[in-house]
This record gives C-alpha cells, structure tokens and sequence, in this order.
C-alpha cells in the first residue's frame, strides 16, 4: 500500500481499483444474482452469450478496429 501514499490525501489507506478488478468484480456480483434469480446455466448463457452477440452484431470493419486496440485503450 505503500506506492499510494499521498496520491489521494483524503483516503485513509488503500488504491483505488484496477479496471481489471472491477470488471472481474462486477461479472462475478451479476453471475451470482442471476444465478440467484435463475439457474446457473441460464446465469452463464446470459453472461457469455451477451457480449458474444454483441461483437457478432458488429461490422467486419468495427471488429478489425476492436481487435486492433490494445487492452488498455479499451477502457478510455
């Protein structure tokens, strides 16, 4: 915790969040409530089928320009 000290002075401790952890973080509440609210293989199917149909709905260019970007421009 240390490499945060004085970064942001009105935390007490800690950093904030990678945007990997919260990604990792929000997919793993969603699959748990849908998995409350439905099965877990309903849970599964929306949480992969979702965003698969979403880069299937894309054009062959906006799929080249996606797969071109690096990780971290994904997030801006």
């Amino acid at each position: 915790m240390e490499e945060c000290a004085g970064v942001y002075p009105a935390q007490d401790e800690g950093c904030d969040m990678s945007s990997g952890a919260k990604l990792a973080l929000g997919l793993g509440a969603g699959f748990v409530f849908l998995w409350i609210v439905f099965s877990f293989w309903w849970a599964l199917l929306i949480l992969v089928g979702l965003p698969v149909a979403g880069y299937l709905m894309l054009d062959q260019s906006q799929r080249r320009k996606l797969r071109g970007l690096g990780r971290k421009e994904l997030g801006n």
